[in-house]
């Protein structure tokens, strides 16, 4: 058995998880997930990634070394094993949202020089080439295009401006108040930040990018022009 009393990594790595599980159990609480259900979630995970991701070559995963390795007893990973985990669906908004913002920003007259999306007239007209009609209708055929500008309204992803065009809001297209859009961009990004973290962290060499930098005597103005930096920066890597 490990002899966590004395071993400093595994220390080490209690401190660094009591840290990243703070800011996730606010997220709970907010929303109603308490402890018995955090429970459950996590005895599911250790028994799947045990199940898939610490086999040993040429032996058969069995239940006991499953218990062994995370400390769920054999009953409940023989409930959990092959169960599954139900993956957070991308709402369907989002998921049109983001081909209809795809094909604004890739086809030639919707972008400025700067690859900027233009304001697209709302309605198709005669003598008008473009449109944000158009454009949703070479999409889908199933959603008007006044019922998803409604919702993009209603999220702060788009605008209606003076002359009846739509003007894109170029920070993101990650909506500004749909919880449900803003929790599946959580669980997506969370996962990929922390999972690249952990393939660093397995590894010799830093497989991902992974970059920071801490000083403590950054005054409220050089803050601000430090966020203005990094969000135009991170707009042009997008």
């Amino acid at each position: 058995m490990r002899d966590t009393a004395n071993n400093r990594p595994y220390s080490m790595a209690v401190s660094a998880l009591r840290r990243v599980l703070r800011p996730l159990v606010r997220i709970m609480l907010r929303h109603g997930v308490q402890y018995p259900a955090l429970l459950e979630i996590l005895k599911s995970e250790f028994v799947d990634v045990a199940e898939h991701e610490f086999v040993l070559a040429g032996r058969p995963q069995t239940d006991s070394r499953i218990s062994l390795l995370t400390g769920v007893h054999r009953k409940d990973v023989r409930r959990l094993r092959g169960a599954g985990n139900a993956d957070l669906t991308m709402p369907s908004n989002v998921s049109l949202g983001g081909q209809i913002v795809a094909g604004w920003l890739a086809t030639p007259g919707l972008t400025d020089a700067r690859g900027r999306p233009r304001p697209l007239p709302r309605l198709k007209a005669s003598g008008e080439r473009y449109s944000f009609e158009a454009l949703v209708e070479s999409v889908t055929k199933d959603i008007r295009a006044r019922v998803l500008l409604d919702e993009w309204i209603r999220l702060g992803v788009a605008r209606i401006d003076s002359d009846d065009r739509v003007v894109l809001n170029i920070a993101a297209f990650v909506p500004e108040s749909g919880l449900e859009e803003k929790l599946y961009y959580f669980g997506q990004n969370a996962h990929d930040h922390l999972a690249a973290i952990a393939e660093n962290l397995e590894g010799e060499q830093s497989r991902f990018i992974e970059r920071s930098v801490y000083y403590s005597r950054l005054t409220p103005e050089t803050v601000h022009k430090l966020l203005a930096i990094a969000e135009r920066e991170g707009m042009r890597g997008l």
